[in-house]
């Protein structure tokens, strides 16, 4: 796991612009602590920051291959799950390694397959190979979009890195901000290649964008297909206790300590105790982690969307597998840290405004990787299987709606409510909300003979899938990478995906409970409280005195009138927040505070200029 970053220029000659690609590839010296590279030939420069998983000695980059035609070159960010068995075959064909490194499958791939070549990956990745034959840049994503993966076409050629900030480090990409990046920030809709920042895109998931001296164009190597699904029910559940069961396997492949993220549901029990079972056949034992808040299980108090602390569930997980557990135990003052703020928020280059929510995951994975480099996570198994509460929300899943949307406004309000009223009409994000989902659903084919409610399940997945999901990985990189841990979704494997997606909604959820399937697949190592246990969201803190801290800093920020906050943000709203008396305890609560604050702090940090006509 690493960052990489690059400049591609027709027009001259990158050795003469090392300054600029230092800068660039020190902006993600955070995603890869461990070693520093760059390479530069004619038009092509190409810098990486390494966090070294795989084959510690040998996996140096930018990593090149010299050939009668000119040299190919590779930044590789991630991980390639099946490179054993590529490297076997390409050893078959005749290739020499001379690393043990998953990158120089990458590479000497590439010479094998050029272009064809992602199809035979299985993994997370982002990677950029310029090939010195053609004069071309390739730039690859995962499928699902795991690791991120930015671009910026320029007049000659292109910027691209692994976040925002490398292409921003140079001087050819202004900080400039439009009226539908602002919508992009405030909709929660995650619009494919938006990336806020005028003039930058996002490499999509499962796409392949190729730079050359006639322009930019974009090949789509994967996408979410509909299918028939003929197995029975035994059969839907043993192939995904099959599938599971490899995809654990090949994830905890890492010559660095490795661990898994435990919360007491069932995503995060189901992993953690298939990795325990097999790290058990080679004499191991798996380490796990949770995160809690100081105070929070004695004093636990049920809502609508949790109705069970998490600590008792993580604590049977960990006696029933046997693992060597750590609670990482938070406190207000620690979540409510400005300094922890401005860390998230430069890991995110944007005001993302999920508060607690984001401060307690930084925290969380910077105390892990005092202890471990290779987390796995449950993330994603909610939107494969099935498992939020819009998926039974009649209102959400028949609405013509982004369904987290109508599910969050109920239990959270309206994202944009801090915002200017005045601001909030010119951005019109209703319509820009109706208009992102018309566009959404588009493509989503009905299978002949599906009915009207399995056709509009699997749309809902579809949605979730494609566009939900890509935000919290978006957000699970950024925190993770900020501090060098690199955490893998086990349940983003796109054979697992395709399958469970067209799985019938009567398979999935058979016995009308969430996430049946992922339940009845992993029973046999589960502890019968997690089995029973009903779906909890990641947790946030109850603790009145992180809601007390936000307003004084409110209070803060109100007495500086002359702050260009005040441009988006309604200071009227945002009063009445800080001076509320109640006792503020519930995420609804405190939306606006951290909205409020996210924006002002990203407007210090960044200096975008906001361009509102």
């Amino acid at each position: 796991m690493c960052g990489i970053t690059g400049w591609v220029s027709f027009d001259r000659d990158l050795r003469a612009e090392k300054a600029a690609l230092d800068a660039m590839t020190e902006t993600m010296a955070c995603r890869g602590p461990d070693d520093r590279g760059v390479w530069a030939e004619g038009p092509a420069a190409l810098g990486h920051r390494r966090l070294a998983i795989i084959d510690l000695p040998g996996g140096r980059q930018p990593m090149t291959a010299g050939t009668p035609h000119g040299t190919v070159a590779l930044v590789y960010s991630g991980e390639t799950y099946n490179f054993t068995e590529l490297r076997r075959e390409l050893t078959g064909r005749g290739h020499r390694f001379t690393t043990d490194s998953d990158t120089e499958v990458v590479l000497r791939g590439y010479l094998e397959w050029g272009e064809s070549l992602p199809e035979r990956l299985n993994g997370m990745y982002a990677f950029a190979v310029w090939d010195g034959r053609a004069d071309k840049l390739l730039m690859v994503r995962d499928r699902m979009g795991i690791k991120p993966f930015y671009f910026h076409p320029t007049a000659d050629g292109v910027l691209f890195g692994s976040e925002p900030k490398a292409i921003l480090a140079n001087p050819l990409a202004r900080r400039r901000v439009k009226p539908d990046g602002l919508r992009e920030l405030f909709t929660m809709i995650k619009t494919p290649g938006h990336a806020v920042w005028v003039g930058m895109r996002e490499v999509e998931p499962g796409t392949v964008v190729t730079v050359d001296r006639d322009g930019v164009r974009a090949r789509r190597y994967w996408e979410l297909e509909t299918r028939p699904h003929t197995d029975d029910r035994d059969t839907t559940v043993a192939r995904v206790r099959t599938l599971l069961d490899d995809i654990v396997r090949r994830q905890l492949v890492a010559d660095v300590p490795r661990c898994t993220l435990l919360s007491g549901g069932l995503d995060s029990s189901a992993l953690t105790a298939l990795g325990a079972r097999h790290l058990a056949r080679e004499g191991e034992k798996i380490r796990s982690f949770a995160v809690d808040f100081a105070g929070q299980t004695e004093n636990f108090v049920a809502d609508e969307l949790r109705g069970t602390p998490d600590t008792p569930f993580v604590h049977d997980v960990a006696r029933t597998s046997g693992t060597d557990h750590q609670d990482i135990v938070l406190d207000a003052q620690a979540l409510a840290d400005p300094a922890i703020r401005e860390k998230v928020v430069r890991a995110r280059d944007l005001p993302a405004g999920f508060g607690d929510l984001d401060a307690s995951l930084y925290l969380l994975f910077r105390a892990i990787r005092e202890h471990s480099t290779v987390a796995l996570s449950g993330e994603s198994a909610d939107e494969v299987f099935g498992g939020y509460l819009q998926f039974f929300d009649e209102r959400a899943r028949t609405a013509d709606a982004f369904p987290w949307l109508v599910t969050m406004g109920r239990h959270f309000g309206e994202d944009a409510d801090v915002l200017r009223p005045e601001l909030n009409r010119s951005l019109d994000l209703s319509a820009y909300v109706a208009e992102g989902y018309r566009d959404a659903v588009a493509g989503i084919r009905r299978l002949d003979g599906e009915s009207d409610f399995e056709y509009r399940m699997r749309r809902v997945s579809h949605l979730h899938l494609t566009r939900f999901v890509r935000i919290l990985l978006d957000r699970k990189d950024r925190a993770s990478m900020a501090v060098g841990l690199e955490v893998r979704v086990p349940f983003c494997d796109h054979r697992l995906v395709e399958y469970v997606y067209n799985t019938p909604w009567a398979l999935k959820s058979f016995d009308g409970r969430e996430k049946t399937l992922l339940r009845e697949a992993t029973a046999d190592v589960l502890p019968r409280s997690v089995y029973d246990r009903v779906k909890s969201p990641y947790p946030s803190t109850q603790d009145p005195k992180y809601a007390a801290a936000l307003q004084d800093q409110a209070r803060d920020l109100l007495a500086r009138t002359g702050h260009p906050v005040f441009d988006l943000v309604d200071p009227d709203r945002l009063r009445r927040a800080a001076e509320r008396e109640a006792p503020m305890t519930g995420q609804g609560d405190r939306r606006g505070l951290e909205r409020a604050l996210d924006l002002a702090l990203w407007l210090d940090l960044y200096r975008p200029e906001i361009v509102l006509d």
